[in-house]
């Protein structure tokens, strides 16, 4: 076994242990920071098969973005775990037997790769100079330069969408107009109010005398 075949099943293993870690920890925060770990085994696994696009997209997309927004908003939530684990074993036989029919058609999709034989040869392979990332640019922008256009503005609209939900009017929305907070003075805002500095104190004798009378016509 080589160096490359060493790394690939610790790199698995690593993942294998951070997938499962996942979906049984009690920690909603412990469960994403594994999660993070899976990433990084996977972009690990993708680097060993020469496909660095993949995983540096990986890495930056998903870890640098995803799961640490993701991380965030589990713990300001602070969601309740219990809640969410009723009715696990439930549902368990339905989430296993879908499970296992995922996996029985990956396996058969991905069975031809992993089967031990000689290489096939094609006529477009690369030579060991070449960047697979150089010529995946070379294949977005020139065959499937459309598809990635109408990509491109799917996501412009989507992001447009968004934004003017946010900010349609409702009555229970509190809007604020900047130019009126641009404009403000402080005369409009700011009262002072002048008052005397002291205030002669009350003879305790009279203040006496007055608690007697107000007692007597009670």
């Amino acid at each position: 076994m080589d160096v490359k075949t060493g790394l690939f099943y610790l790199f698995a293993a690593v993942l294998l242990f951070a997938a499962f870690r996942v979906i049984t920890s009690r920690n909603p925060v412990y469960a994403a920071l594994y999660l993070v770990l899976a990433f990084f085994q996977a972009s690990a696994i993708w680097l060993l098969l020469r496909a660095e696009f993949l995983a540096i997209s990986l890495v930056l997309v998903y870890v640098g973005a995803v799961m640490v927004l993701f991380l965030f908003v589990v713990m300001m939530l602070d969601i309740n775990v219990d809640s969410l684990r009723e009715g696990f074993w439930k549902h368990f036989p339905l989430a296993a037997g879908v499970g296992a029919l995922i996996a029985l058609e990956m396996a058969a999709v991905l069975m031809g790769g992993f089967r031990l034989g000689e290489a096939r040869v094609t006529s477009g392979a690369m030579a060991a100079d070449s960047s697979n990332t150089l010529e995946l640019g070379k294949l977005l922008y020139s065959q499937y330069l459309y598809p990635l256009e109408i990509a491109a503005v799917i996501l412009l609209v989507a992001i447009v969408a968004a934004i003017a939900l946010t900010l349609r009017t409702r009555k229970d929305s509190k809007y604020t107009n900047p130019a009126d907070q641009v404009r403000v003075k402080a005369r409009d805002r700011v009262r002072i109010v002048q008052m005397p500095a002291t205030r002669a104190a009350e003879p305790v004798a009279e203040a006496a005398t007055a608690d007697a009378a107000k007692e007597n016509k009670a």
